[in-house]
């Protein structure tokens, strides 16, 4: 007889983030008293692996909107699971679409209404909007978010500005030239996040997930970087700004929007160049100045899991 049913629901494009899945999962997956379901979103039409730059760049009105796409019919188990496991990328400061179009559809109403989930993000370095996101669609179905786990990408915000986009469109992760790490999670990472399966194993076997508290508190689930926290709300008002006027000319592909999507690439280069490094100054003063403020919104953003460490050696 199994003890507990996880669901585990994940999008993948380049295989990364069924890794981060399996290592962090482990202690759960490696465990016979425990009934688990991975179910991988599968759209209609899939979305390519490695990306054409325009075909890329086309997505971000409907990601930025959480306009779904059309995934596979899902509703093929009646299992009443204990947990939900909700793995996903990050597309234009927003849950991918597939992510969207899953939360939105009739499985998710169905399986995670009442349900205490755990999201697990593997991306660059920005998904504090993205998240915000997610937390209202799982609101909005009845599901209760009791932790957040996030991996990102190893290198400094410059190093990743060079080596994501490069894997991205040409499938190439390993090291750049010598001077850049190689793109993705570092696999040290994606090895010591076992931690996370340690506690939610843990917590399942004490029955604390019916508690719909976190589970993977003190032990590092999240850290959020207070520099990028104005970066990200800028740009989301300039996707949905930009995105707004794109999905007014046409649909997603339709070739009347390449030329507007094309103009909004040459405005996002250029902003990235010039206003860019500017604001960077002006909110390195801003957050010297109004310190407490930035610091509570690193504490909001970083819940339920928090970056505290205080648990760490116990789940090495």
């Amino acid at each position: 007889m199994k003890n507990k049913s996880i669901l585990i629901v994940s999008y993948s494009q380049s295989g990364q983030l069924d890794a981060i899945v399996r290592s962090a999962l482990s202690p759960c997956l490696e465990n016979d008293n425990y009934n688990i379901v991975h179910k991988k979103i599968k759209p209609k039409t899939a979305y390519p692996y490695p990306w054409k730059l325009i075909p890329f760049m086309d997505t971000f009105p409907e990601s930025i909107y959480l306009d779904p796409c059309e995934i596979e019919n899902m509703l093929d188990d009646d299992v009443e699971y204990d947990l939900v496991i909700l793995a996903y990328q990050v597309w234009f400061l927003s849950p991918s679409i597939p992510t969207t179009a899953f939360l939105k559809s009739e499985y998710a109403q169905k399986k995670l209404r009442n349900k205490p989930v755990i999201t697990l993000i593997g991306c660059r370095n920005m998904w504090i909007m993205a998240q915000e996101k997610v937390k209202v669609m799982l609101s909005d179905i009845g599901a209760i978010l009791i932790d957040n786990i996030v991996l990102i990408d190893q290198g400094s915000s410059l190093a990743t500005f060079i080596t994501t986009p490069r894997w991205m469109l040409t499938g190439k992760k390993d090291s750049l030239w010598n001077l850049f790490p190689e793109a993705g999670v570092s696999q040290n990472d994606i090895e010591s996040s076992k931690r996370f399966g340690k506690a939610i194993k843990e917590g399942l076997d004490n029955n604390k997930e019916k508690e719909y508290k976190s589970l993977c508190y003190g032990i590092g689930a999240v850290n959020v970087d207070e520099k990028l926290i104005k970066s990200e709300q800028i740009g989301t008002k300039s996707f949905t700004i930009w995105g707004k006027l794109i999905r007014k000319i046409g649909k997603p592909g339709d070739i009347k929007r390449k030329p507007i999507v094309l103009l909004y690439l040459a405005f996002l280069i250029l902003m990235i160049v010039t206003v860019v490094p500017l604001n960077m100054i002006i909110q390195t003063i801003n957050r010297k100045v109004n310190k407490n403020k930035v610091e509570l919104q690193k504490k909001q953003y970083e819940l339920p899991s928090g970056s505290s460490t205080e648990r760490m050696k116990d789940f090495l």
